[in-house]
């Protein structure tokens, strides 16, 4: 979002000195009645009394306006980022936060689906309201924050797995706190997310004081508000119940709209409550008064000089290119490179891709490294830096590929898993970061940062949505049909959105893999709001095809699968 210009402190105009007033207008200086003659230094009492003044001792050269027992405080990289004074809260901002508020506590308490993404829009508009009345435009990246943030709350409603929904999420706290905060470089993209965690006090007592500012009673009492939330509950109570009663279609409906309840749960409807309004809060105080990220400054490290530099990075790109050598025959090669020194599949792959995957995490901190220390006194020091840097990210992308093979490798002999899935697309994503920076050598760095969050978040919304246990189900039961090879005890193990896939497996195959993962989504279905598509999709195939019973599964438990029970 964009402030309204503001003049620096140091750059305003100061206060014109009343005396200097009088002066420029001829007046004569008033003398101030009943005036107190200004306290005496020891050295200047001294010199009135015509005596030599004391010596000046090292406590008498502390500056002026210090007092005993205190000390300048150094500076510190944070300096300047405190946010403003927030506008006053506006009665839209608290009307949308109470009703963040009162949707969390009706639609959490089951589940998270489809209602995680009702209550976010009440939370929007309350940031909405709030930046508006502080002066605060949206831009371009704001709304492309918030969009991608709305975006990745569709996982869960989408998805009944739990572990893309809960990346979904916390990818979506990150993308909206970037939207709230407005930060592009490093230190705001990565640190934004504490400002918004730290609005939380700050932000209450800003929406306690409008609140209090409204309420319409002596001294700011509150009573009217509770008086007139009281009648309105007591109201919709009585005339609700009698409309139920009069019409049945009416009563249905008030019936599939409202939570089932009792008194059991109250107290955490009531939690749930409070975590929506004082989340709503603290995104609108944020939005009205963002912490500026942005203005710490991170000075780069001393420069070194060409050699120094250099030499570790350019023998690094030798030990890769010997590397990659060898890479490339297996690459290329097929299996027949892995089988020498009587290796295995599983045992050359899953040897390889760990240290691999850290390889590539470990260079990308050498690049960030050598960045920092890098010569950079003219082109010439710029040409070699790319020139060097830009080779190892080359070489870095071809240990990427050697790792993705590995995996593949692994994958064709002995089938897909969850944690297989979830390293090939990490690993995926740091060939993408390792594109980017090679880009920001070429085009420049500014735009880096959002780039590579960007991409995060893009990548997280992308595995969501292509459901990464239909897909470890779709694999695995393709394997059965070609091979004869199944784990029936991990496919069971998985979410509702692999029942698609494994509906497609023979009896009893099917039964087997089947009836534990149903009886994990229980008999009782969740109300509407917090129901995924996949537990919906997953009861809808099974009510038409119906499991068998009294299925001997014992034997079919693992059957050469080469499965590591530590990934699950």
């Amino acid at each position: 979002m964009s402030d309204t210009p503001s003049i620096p402190e140091s750059e305003s105009e100061p206060e014109p000195d009343p005396e200097h007033v009088r002066e420029a207008s001829g007046a004569p200086a008033e003398e101030p009645q009943d005036a107190v003659p200004p306290a005496r230094t020891p050295a200047e009492a001294a010199v009135a009394r015509g005596a030599a003044p004391p010596p000046r001792t090292k406590a008498a050269s502390v500056s002026p306006g210090a007092t005993w027992g205190t000390h300048q405080r150094p500076p510190s990289v944070f300096d300047g980022i405190t946010a403003a004074d927030a506008a006053p809260v506006r009665t839209a901002t608290l009307v949308a936060a109470l009703a963040a508020g009162v949707l969390s506590a009706l639609l959490l308490a089951d589940g998270v689906a489809v209602n995680l993404l009702i209550v976010a829009v009440p939370l929007a508009l309350a940031a909405y309201f709030a930046a508006q009345a502080a002066g605060r435009l949206p831009r371009g990246w704001t709304l492309a924050w918030a969009a991608g943030g709305l975006a990745l709350l569709a996982v869960p409603a989408l998805r009944d797995a739990d572990w893309p929904s809960f990346l979904a999420v916390a990818a979506a706290f990150g993308l909206g706190s970037l939207a709230l905060h407005g930060a592009r470089r490093w230190p705001g993209v990565l640190l934004n997310p504490l400002g918004l965690v730290g609005a939380v006090g700050p932000g209450t007592v800003w929406a306690w004081r409008g609140l209090r500012a409204r309420a319409g009673g002596p001294r700011g009492s509150l009573a009217p508000i509770v008086r007139a939330v009281a009648v309105a509950i007591v109201l919709l109570l009585v005339f609700g119940g009698l409309f139920a009663a009069a019409d049945s279609t009416f009563a249905e409906l008030l019936g599939s709209l409202l939570p089932d309840s009792d008194l059991s749960d109250g107290p955490l409807r009531f939690l749930l409550f409070a975590l929506g309004v004082i989340g709503a809060v603290a995104a609108a105080y944020t939005a009205a008064a963002p912490l500026r990220w942005d203005r710490i400054e991170v000075k780069p490290g001393r420069a070194r000089g060409r050699v120094e530099w250099a030499l570790p990075l350019v023998v690094l790109n030798l030990l890769f290119a010997v590397f990659n050598v060898i890479q490339l025959a297996v690459l290329f090669g097929g299996y027949k490179a892995a089988l020498k020194d009587g290796l295995t599949y599983s045992e050359y792959a899953r040897q390889g891709f760990w240290q691999l995957l850290f390889a590539t995490l470990l260079t990308l901190a050498v690049i960030a490294v050598a960045l920092r220390w890098s010569p950079r006194d003219g082109q010439r020091d710029r040409t070699l830096v790319r020139a060097v840097l830009g080779t190892l990210c080359v070489m870095t992308l071809i240990v990427v590929a050697s790792a993705l093979r590995r995996m593949q490798m692994y994958v064709d002999a002995y089938g897909l898993t969850r944690l297989r899935i979830s390293v090939t697309a990490m690993e995926l994503w740091l060939g993408l970061v390792i594109v980017l920076i090679m880009a920001a050598g070429v085009w420049g760095a500014r735009w880096l940062p959002r780039a590579v969050i960007a991409s995060a978040a893009g990548g997280v919304l992308v595995f969501g949505l292509v459901s990464p246990d239909g897909m470890v189900a779709e694999q695995n039961v393709q394997r059965y049909l070609d091979t004869k090879k199944f784990d029936v005890y991990y496919v069971s193990g998985l979410s509702a959105d692999a029942v698609p896939a494994l509906d497609k497996l023979p009896e009893p195959v099917r039964s087997c893999a089947l009836a534990p993962l149903m009886q994990s989504l229980g008999e009782d279905e969740a109300p509407w709001y917090a129901m995924s598509y996949g537990e919906s999709r997953a009861r809808s195939i099974i009510a038409e095809r119906p499991l068998r019973e009294g299925v001997d599964c014992y034997d079919l438990d693992v059957i050469d699968t080469g499965t590591d029970r530590s990934e699950y």
